[in-house]
């Protein structure tokens, strides 16, 4: 090691986080440097799992010791020492846990400015005194609406929602909302002994024994003769013979209001919030707020329109007041001419008239000197930070739009706008693939905004697939040469040109070759699927048309669209066709939020005799535990388990299938549960995650060890990568079906039982594909993608496309939302969605071949899309 650091750089050494083997490498600061290689190869181990994290362990050293308690820390990196690294802030694509009162507004500081305004520069109705600017947030007790408490929602438990057959018994489980098995049975059996008549129509029950089993707050305990007919139970009541035991009745909507409210388990609150029925508020009108907070004006708007503007629409409003110029009405006549602008230029990319009446927009009252003078410094803030955002292309996002609506993609550029505006010095920024879910038309503003932060004395350390980004670095670190075991090494630290000469690098081969020409001819459409007027978000009245039998890429802006036509109205009307309910996230509880989004209007008008199954693979994750792994969410795990049961030394002992399971209490250590660790509680330090001390991180009991099977344990066999398990079980066909198909598209380096939370979103989709991938194919499956590529470098797209044609060649269809030019240019058809974002896209630009939209002016992609044809 050298006695030094390098004058000017961060300096690495014998770093072993995850995959990493003993690292030593130099890192430029106040220079743009990106971390490549392939997906797991280990580089953000590197940049995340090991700068960053350092460089957080030391901050929180000058932090007091309380305080440190109440700070989610990642932890001590697995490195011997770090030289020359200054404090660092991470910009990641993960969410956090999903809260329904984060806005875009909010987690920008733009509400907090907004409100300060309203109090300030608003007007107040004439017996109205000034309120403070909390008073403008749903967010506190004095702002918040009184009858939704800020949400913009109320919920309801109605009849309908509750019995949604009314042609059924109470035996034949009318009461949809009633709980499953024993407990359904159980109020069942309560209501016989209180008399009520459990076999005829529930439609044939008077009004008032409705209301009552259904809405009644009373809860009575009776006597309960289980397995007795009602004629049997009358008579034991009768001669007051001895009950199977006492039951306590509850109504049906107290039962769903109360397992929402109190139920530890996500499944439990799904099943209830589907008997919830929520609709806008009446009194606020879904704004939130008191009324007296909404009787304040600016600009003609209160504060709850204002916050549904589109940043760019607010852009020009707040404009002009910023120049002190406070001619509303000329004001409103340029808000005019740009709404009318993007209404016409809508219109005529639908192929209708470009003529269009512009909308009435209210003008603003005359302020006081004071009040302009206050409303002119506070646009003036507000404008740099709206500028910044609308730069990085989020002009079309909405200062109420919920974080929990936002794309990964979306929320980090909001985060990267909150650092630019900061002004920090000398701070590193590490971010996790900034380019995700960005059109190549908006890659150059992000690129802009990534030197702005540069040049204010700041380095960047970025974690990315995208080439044009790894051309504009100032340096490379290109990690590798594979994935998982097989990488952990920097094969390459310097300028990026240097990569070149490396012939081990994967990303070398990529980054410095000519643009690949396509040439795969396009399949001819079997059918189309249609769909007529839709009608979500920024879609109105849209018809589209998807060819069947072919994969599809749909493409656009960031906004323009895309996914309101994709993952949300093809997936909702063709569900519906079909009878599927979207697939709910079992490990995730589901939130009763005032952003509900509207549900989608239109219908399919031809097609659907070619699809028998829709399957959405979306990138939700597979678990929110440790205990989903990777193989019991494909299902090998079930064959694994299978195959320790029927050896002679399980069978001997009568070890079932169960018994390998370190789900269930006899065959897992009973010390850890099944979790292979414990959590070491160190007060103000971060916790520790330590090996059980029992089982030594096995996760089973001893005797549930002893038992192998080609000379490995089962906690030896969830040890290993997918690779290595393929050829293990290489002669097992059903378990090794399951293996190549993870290996085929890219996971090999995943160990089986790596826990769920572990993986990125991109890496769960994959998982979620393959598990459809190693299922019989029969064909006439609707396969519905949103941009499966995140997260994976040139070389694993290649791997994931292969997998995808290899779908379509089945007689499946395809459709994938997409940005990445390598998929879009092989797709057998394109749909560009535009021809801006929000009220400026939604329309259909260009539809047809790759090669026919790459020559359509109309297209936004086209001249990105144009070099891969010529």
């Amino acid at each position: 090691m050298p006695s030094s650091p390098r004058p000017g750089f961060v300096s690495v050494r014998g770093a072993r986080e995850h995959n990493l083997k003993n690292v030593d490498v130099d890192i430029p600061r106040d220079a743009l440097v990106v971390f490549t290689g392939v997906s797991g190869s280990g580089k953000s181990s590197l940049a995340f799992g090991t700068l960053y994290a350092e460089a957080q362990r030391r901050y929180f050293e000058s932090v007091a010791p309380y305080a440190r308690r109440l700070i989610d820390q990642v932890g001590v990196p697995q490195v011997e020492a770090i030289e020359g690294l200054p404090p660092a802030v991470a910009l990641q694509q993960q969410r956090g846990q999903p809260n329904s009162r984060s806005s875009m507004g909010s987690v920008t500081g733009l509400s907090s400015l907004v409100r300060m305004l309203y109090s300030r520069a608003g007007r107040y109705p004439a017996d109205q005194p000034m309120l403070y600017a909390e008073d403008f947030s749903p967010n506190t007790p004095q702002g918040a609406c009184p009858e939704c408490h800020g949400l913009g929602r109320v919920y309801e438990v109605t009849e309908a929602s509750m019995v949604p057959d009314a042609s059924l018994t109470i035996r034949q489980r009318a009461i949809a909302a009633w709980p499953t098995a024993w407990g359904g049975q159980n109020l069942r059996d309560i209501l016989v002994t209180l008399g009520y008549d459990v076999d005829i129509p529930w439609r044939d029950l008077p009004q008032k024994q409705r209301d009552w089993i259904l809405f009644t707050e009373e809860q009575p305990t009776v006597p309960v003769y289980a397995g007795l007919t009602p004629e049997q139970t009358r008579a034991a009541l009768k001669r007051k013979a001895e009950p199977s035991y006492q039951g306590t009745y509850t109504g049906a909507r107290r039962h769903v209001l109360h397992t929402f409210a109190n139920s530890q388990s996500a499944k439990m609150k799904q099943r209830a919030a589907r008997f919830m029925i929520g609709q806008t508020c009446p009194l606020c009108h879904g704004k939130r707020l008191t009324r007296a907070a909404l009787s304040v004006t600016f600009a003609g708007l209160d504060i709850g329109e204002l916050s549904r503007l589109p940043l760019d629409d607010l852009t020009v409003l707040l404009r002009r007041v910023a120049a002190g110029d406070f001619d509303e009405a000329k004001d409103a006549r340029v808000l005019d001419a740009k709404a009318g602008k993007q209404d016409r230029a809508r219109r005529k990319a639908a192929g209708g008239s470009d003529h269009a009446s512009a909308p009435d927009v209210r003008r603003t009252p005359d302020l006081s000197p004071e009040k302009r003078l206050a409303a002119q410094r506070m646009a003036t803030e507000l404008l740099e930070r709206l500028q910044t955002l609308t730069r990085l292309g989020l002009g079309y996002l909405a200062l109420e739009r919920s974080t929990t609506t936002l794309s990964s993609g979306e929320l980090q550029r909001l985060r990267l706008a909150t650092q630019l505006v900061s002004q920090l010095f000398g701070v590193v920024y590490v971010l996790d693939e900034p380019s995700a879910g960005l059109h190549p038309a908006d890659g150059e503003s992000l690129l802009e905004a990534l030197d702005g932060l540069k040049a204010q004395g700041n380095s960047l350390f970025v974690v990315e697939h995208d080439l044009a980004t790894m051309k504009r670095a100032d340096w490379l670190v290109d990690v590798g040469p594979a994935a998982g075991e097989g990488g952990g090494r920097v094969l390459y630290s310097g300028p990026p040109a240097g990569l070149a000469e490396v012939e081990e690098s994967v990303t070398a081969r990529y980054l410095f070759a000519a643009p690949q020409r396509e040439t795969r001819p396009p399949r001819e459409p079997q059918g189309w699927l249609r769909l007529a007027g839709v009608t979500r978000n920024n879609l109105q009245g849209l018809d589209a048309a998807f060819p069947l039998g072919c994969l599809t890429a749909v493409t656009g802006v960031s906004g323009s669209g895309k996914s309101s036509l994709v993952s949300q109205a093809l997936l909702e009307l063709v569900g519906a066709e079909l009878g599927q309910r979207a697939a709910e996230d079992g490990d995730e509880a589901p939130e009763l939020d005032g952003d509900a989004l509207p549900a989608t209007t239109g219908q399919v008008v031809g097609g659907l005799g070619g699809i028998r199954r829709l399957v959405p693979v979306d990138q939700k994750p597979i678990g929110r535990t440790p205990r989903s792994n990777l193989a019991t969410y494909t299902g090998l795990f079930d064959g694994v388990r299978k195959l320790f049961a029927a050896t002679p030394e399980a069978q001997e002992r009568g070890f079932d299938a169960g018994r390998f399971s370190f789900n269930v209490a006899k065959g897992r250590c009973p010390t850890c549960e099944g979790e292979g660790f414990v959590s070491v509680e160190l007060l103000f330090m971060p916790s520790v995650y330590a090996a059980c001390p029992t089982c030594q991180g096995a996760r089973y009991n001893p005797e549930t060890l002893e038992v192998r099977w080609q000379g490995k344990t089962i906690a030896e066999v969830l040890g290993l990568t997918v690779d290595e398990a393929l050829a293990f079980f290489a002669e097992e066909a059903p378990v090794a079906r399951a293996l190549r198909v993870l290996a085929d598209i890219g996971l090999g380096y995943l160990r089986l039982g790596q826990p769920a939370t572990e993986l990125s979103g991109g890496e769960a989709q994959r998982i979620k594909l393959a598990t459809e991938l190693q299922r019989t194919s029969r064909g006439t499956t609707l396969y519905v993608l949103d941009e499966p590529t995140t997260g994976l470098h040139p070389a694993d797209v290649e791997r994931l496309m292969r997998q995808l044609h290899g779908l379509v060649d089945e007689g499946n269809t395809v459709v994938l939302v997409e940005h990445n030019l390598q998929v879009v240019a092989g797709s057998d058809w394109l749909i560009d969605i535009g021809p801006g974002a929000g009220t400026a896209g939604g329309c259909i630009v260009a539809s047809g071949t790759p090669r026919a939209v790459a020559d359509d002016p109309a297209s936004p992609t086209a001249p990105y899309l144009r070099p891969l044809f010529d």
